[in-house]
């Protein structure tokens, strides 16, 4: 029996010009590269230029996932944005990349489920495609972090980075096989109870402001690799797959000890883990794109791939997705 799926047909990336390295950070506030990279793994991260918004990046990474594609604008009537950093309020930072682009039909919005928000897209975007509501769509994941940092708070300021990755999503018939290209299963999953262990201070109906980003990094931690572990179970229980059948892991990049610790406990070999944590720095909705756009390039992921990926977020929202290339 025939499916169709939706093939990632693209992918696309944007980091800013402007790298701030651990040794600029020992600057700033009482760190040490030595301190940073023996406990999260980031050497550097990307900041973005003043004026530089998130709905620009997202625009970079969209044309260069569209690019990849082989498509224009014109073939796209979808575009779904993950951010938790909008330009505005209000309207959506998706409408302001579809005006970018010279989109005039179609639709576009965001989500807003932190570093979650790029698997959140990707479902959302997957149903839609499955459904029939769209054809072709750009999901994005952009942050400008930097934003709502604390810079004098060392705990929380030396972990995020700046940028945007994007695919392209395609809907086409599939044999509706376990060998079938594009997503195979995605589940998604939150919890409100841990709202205060990842949060950011601010808001227009609670502060008026924009507040910073506040997090108790040792619970994050703690949670984090059951979490992900169980809801990466999930995926295997519903497709049959294991983690013998994974040829490449693309965890969210938040942190070397929590990537490894996952890999470890799901028994997948280092060599199988795509990891840009060290160069990126955590770049919420923006690091698997941004993975997955690294390891397309250099040629690590091959048509006919499976992939895992995974991801955990504040509120906290996790996820995964288990996908052929």
């Amino acid at each position: 029996m025939s499916a169709i799926r939706s093939i990632i047909l693209g992918c696309g990336g944007y980091l800013p010009e402007r790298v701030m390295t651990n040794a600029e950070l020992s600057q700033m506030v009482d760190t040490s590269d030595e301190w940073i990279t023996q406990r999260t793994g980031i050497r550097q991260r990307h900041i973005a230029a003043d004026g530089e918004l998130t709905s620009d990046m997202g625009t970079r990474a969209a044309r260069a996932a569209l690019e990849a594609a082989h498509l224009t604008p014109a073939d796209i009537d979808l575009i779904v944005m993950a951010t938790a950093t909008p330009d505005n309020t209000f309207p959506a930072s998706a409408v302001t990349v579809q005006k970018a682009l010279g989109m005039h039909h179609g639709a576009a919005f965001d989500v807003q489920a932190v570093c979650s928000g790029f698997l959140y897209a990707l479902t959302t975007t997957d149903a839609l495609i499955r459904s029939g509501q769209a054809r072709r769509a750009l999901v994005i994941g952009a942050e400008t972090f930097s934003r709502i940092l604390d810079w004098t708070d060392r705990s929380t300021c030396v972990l995020f980075g700046d940028g945007a990755g994007a695919v392209v999503l395609g809907g086409e018939p599939q044999p509706g096989w376990r060998t079938d290209r594009g997503v195979l299963s995605a589940h998604l999953r939150s919890d409100g109870r841990f709202k205060e262990k990842l949060f950011v201070d601010g808001g227009p109906s609670s502060t008026q402001t924009v507040g910073h980003l506040r997090m108790e990094g040792r619970d994050v931690f703690k949670h984090a690799v059951t979490m992900i572990s169980d809801v990466i179970y999930d995926a295997f229980e519903a497709t049959g797959f294991s983690a013998a059948d994974i040829d490449w892991f693309v965890p969210h990049q938040a942190n070397i000890r929590i990537i490894d610790a996952t890999a470890k406990k799901l028994g997948l070999p280092i060599e199988k883990v795509i990891r840009t944590v060290d160069r990126h720095g955590n770049t919420s909705a923006a690091s698997i794109p941004l993975a997955l756009w690294e390891a397309s390039l250099d040629g690590r992921i091959k048509r006919g791939d499976l992939l895992l990926l995974e991801s955990m977020g504040g509120g906290f929202t996790w996820g995964a997705v288990l996908l052929r290339w």
